[in-house]
């Protein structure tokens, strides 16, 4: 899987490989959200029906791999960065365990194999497509490597794990022009640039400093020759809140900043902001359960306490 990693909704090898592996242990699938998978496990045992869940992601983002090693990414401009490769792994490894003990349990396992989570997310459209159904799903496990945590433990949290996101994009368009007559032109590139300085005071100074709040401006575009001022520029990024109030009076005052600089400077602004991942709770019965369990198997000394939440979104949400 690391050699060849798939972006979201593209993954088309590494779903035949998870359907091949699922036939081969003779687990029922269905196909779900393009190129998700479900697999489907029922347990003999005498006993309830509830049915539980496992998830894991299975794409990757488009970063060039850089290291050198034997599994090194085969694909230009495409890894997996984020573990989504381990994550498929252990979920298979996890399926192919349960259906060979299947005796052991009452009720139902579903493998939730899904896409696009770096982007769009595959959760919402698997739900819409009728997973958590037939039968209905009583909860959801799923986890995350962590390059912090060592070989051999876990790391576990109650309540809030997560942060919410919401990816924005601001084109700011002015007055094209020559360099050597600024006067003439409404430069984008600079009024853009006292946006990205603007937006961060919504951090440093408008949020309490004990509710963590990021806002980041991943790209900036603009331009097409050293002595030639542009017409217009373009940025995107993303707000990362762990309240409701936080995420709701960022996203305001974002519009009010960029709108405000850009009236200021006789440029015209346009704001989009996305609605996406909310933030992630866990269940504390279920944290508890997967604490005893994992106090059993891997020893009580293995099985850490994540102590703050991260800024980190999930689509598991």
């Amino acid at each position: 899987f690391h050699e060849h990693p798939e972006i979201g909704f593209e993954e088309v090898r590494t779903s035949q490989k998870i359907k091949g592996f699922l036939k081969a242990n003779d687990i029922e699938y269905i196909e779900v959200a393009k190129t998700g998978v479900c697999g489907i496990i029922k347990g003999t045992k005498e006993g309830n029906n509830k049915t539980v869940a496992l998830r894991g992601d299975i794409d990757a983002l488009p970063i060039q791999d850089m290291k050198t090693c034997e599994f090194k990414s085969m694909i230009d401009g495409m890894m997996h960065a984020c573990g989504h490769d381990a994550h498929t792994t252990i979920l298979m490894g996890a399926g192919k365990l349960l259906n060979k003990h299947k005796d052991k349990f009452s009720g139902t396992v579903k493998l939730l194999f899904e896409p696009a989570e770096e982007t769009t997310g595959g959760a919402t459209p698997m739900i819409n497509e009728g997973v958590l159904e037939n039968p209905k799903v009583d909860c959801i496990l799923g986890l995350h490597v962590d390059e912090e945590t060592e070989s051999g433990t876990i790391k576990i949290k109650k309540d809030l794990v997560n942060a919410a996101s919401n990816p924005f994009s601001i084109k700011i368009t002015g007055q094209g022009g020559h360099g050597a007559s600024p006067h003439t032109t409404v430069d984008p590139i600079v009024i853009a640039s006292h946006i990205v300085i603007a937006l961060q005071t919504i951090v440093s100074r408008e949020i309490s400093p004990v509710n963590p709040i990021v806002k980041t401006v991943g790209t900036l575009h603009a331009g097409t020759a050293q002595n030639i001022i542009p017409g217009e520029a373009v940025r995107s990024g993303m707000i990362r809140t762990m309240t409701k109030e936080a995420r709701t009076f960022a996203i305001k005052r974002l519009n009010e900043i960029v709108n405000g600089i850009a009236e200021m400077s006789r440029a015209k602004a346009e704001v989009k902001v996305d609605e996406s991942y909310p933030c992630l709770y866990n269940d504390d019965v279920f944290v508890d359960l997967v604490s005893e369990s994992a106090n059993e198997i891997i020893g009580k000394k293995n099985v850490l306490e994540q102590k703050a939440p991260k800024m980190g979104v999930e689509s598991f949400a």
